[in-house]
Order: C-alpha cells, then structure tokens, then sequence
C-alpha cells in the first residue's frame, strides 16, 4: 500500500477467500477449470478449422466464441490461480486498469457474438433459403468485427469513468480482480454519480442484448411453429443450446450491474460463474448437442491418433 505524492500505486486484492487451508484446495480446482477452459475452447476452433464440413456460418462464429471464452477465462484467472498460493495479492494500477479494459472488451464482445449467432440461426431457420446468400463470406466477417467494436467502444467509456479518479486511501478491492464497481467505490471523491454511469453503460449493453436475443429467439419459434413437426424439433433443439448459454451468461452480468448494491460475496460468486463456468460450458453445451460437431471431433481424434500415423 506504497503511496507516491498520496496517490495508490498498487491495489490489495482480496480473492476468493481468505482461508489459508481453503487456497491449496482452490489452487487446484481452478488449475482443473482454467485447463479444461483451454482444451475445450482451443478443441473446438481446431474442429472447426479442420474439417471442411464445418467451414460454415454457424461454426465460424461458434469458433469465434470459443475465442472470446479463452479470452474471458484468460484475463483474471491465471493470476488469480498464482494469487493463491502468496499471502498478499496486490496489482499494479497499471494492471488494474487493463483488468478493467479486458474484462469490458471480452464481456462486451462475448453478448454481441452472442446476438450474431441469433442472427444466424434466424437467417438459417426462417430463410432456409437464401441462407448462403445473406451469410456471405463478407456479412460473416461483419458480424464477428461487430461484438469486437462494440466491446471496444463499451470498455472505453467505462475506463473513461475511471482513469482519472483520484485513489489516494482505501486500496482492497473485495474480489479477485479488479471489477469496476469495487475499484470506483475506493477513490477520494463521491463517486455515487459515476457508479450510476458505469451500471447505465453496463446495464444498457447486457439488457439491449438480451432483449435482441429475446426477440430473435421468440421470432423463429413463431415463424417454425406452422411448419412440419420435424422442423419444429431441428429448431428446438438448435436453439436450446443456443437459449442456455445465453442465459448462463446474462444472468450473472445483468444481476451484477443491474443490481450493483447486492452484498460483496454474491458479486464474487457470480464473478467466478460468467468468468470460469460460463466459458468451460460452452463447448460442453454445444458440443454435446451438436451431431455434427462429435462426428467431427471423432474424425480429428482418429487422424491423429492412428498408430499407423506414427509407423
């Protein structure tokens, strides 16, 4: 807690817990998650790039969230996994700045892929089609190049809000990383006005997304219902995977920045959902439900694991 001319150098982070015998356990645990998160994320961009029957709309952008995942995992977890076996876990302000900047940008970018791939599957059930035609190569590349915008343009306004707050006291933020609500909450000046600024900007991104997913999502059910049986049950099945990662991801976020004044450990629960099992979910729900994608996992498993390969 060195101070140069009373302003805060560094910040005190306090983790998950501070049990001394809980941490080993933890190590270890989350050492398990943050390695599934990679394997299963890095399996399915290397399924997707790999197989030809795959090179389509909907695993193009699937891929694409598999990145953001690693993305999301990667920017607290690994130093939040070394922060437990020190006593003291402090970061830089430098690095507490670019945990705020990184975990915006991901999260940001993360709902709006999420809102593409509706897209998708609106275009792909409803203009059966004009399917290839409407998901071009170029509209592909759009809607990938759009949550990366939006999630700069958001990380930037909400790190607008904070890089010249003055932090010359308090320096523990109650989490693991540095999430903005907890960090405004320590500078030297009334930041109640700030805090509904950041929790506007927050909550006006995570509920647009929401209600777009919402919609699109009613909008295909509607126009599928009229249709064969067989339709109707491709759809339901399509969009459940679809409907449950969105829900695993915005309800974590939407409570936690549309509800901002719930008690500190609830945000840490909640922190440690839409960081760590939200991204080792994903490729579990769309992979265990995807015909297409097992076939083709199984086929990269046989072609490399063939011992003739090694003869």
């Amino acid at each position: 807690m060195k101070m140069n001319h009373s302003r805060v150098t560094e910040f005190v982070l306090l983790g998950l817990s501070s049990s001394k015998e809980l941490q080993p356990v933890l190590f270890l645990i989350f050492s398990l998650l943050y390695l599934a998160i990679l394997l299963g994320n890095f399996l399915i961009i290397l399924t997707v790039t790999s197989d030809s029957r795959l090179h389509t709309p909907m695993y193009f952008l699937l891929a694409n969230l598999s990145f953001i995942d690693i993305c999301v995992a990667s920017f607290a977890t690994p130093k939040m996994i070394a922060d437990l076996l020190v006593e003291r876990k402090t970061i830089s302000f430098e690095a507490c700045l670019t945990q705020i900047f990184c975990v915006h940008l991901f999260a940001g970018s993360e709902m709006v892929i999420l809102v593409s791939m509706a897209y998708d599957r609106y275009v792909a059930i409803c203009k059966p089609l004009h399917y290839m035609t409407i998901m071009s190569r170029r509209v592909c590349i759009i809607l990938v190049l759009i949550p990366w915008s939006v999630g700069f343009i958001h990380t930037t306004s909400q790190l607008a809000f904070t890089v010249n707050l003055p932090f010359c006291g308090p320096n523990q933020v109650d989490s693991f990383f540095c999430d903005l609500p907890l960090v405004t909450k320590l500078a030297c000046r009334d930041t109640y006005v700030i805090s509904l600024l950041i929790v506007a900007d927050s909550g006006f991104l995570s509920l647009s997304s929401f209600l777009l997913l919402v919609v699109s999502y009613t909008v295909i059910l509607i126009t599928v219902r009229s249709r064969s049986s067989a339709s109707m049950a491709k759809a339901r099945s399509t969009l459940t995977a679809h409907i449950t990662v969105v829900t695993l991801f915005f309800g974590p976020c939407i409570f936690i920045y549309v509800w901002p004044f719930s008690s500190y450990s609830v945000d840490k629960v909640l922190a440690v959902f839409y960081t760590i099992f939200t991204p080792i979910l994903n490729p579990v729900i769309y992979t265990l439900r995807n015909k297409e994608m097992k076939a083709a996992m199984s086929k990269l498993k046989s072609r490399n694991l063939n011992p003739a390969r090694f003869l």
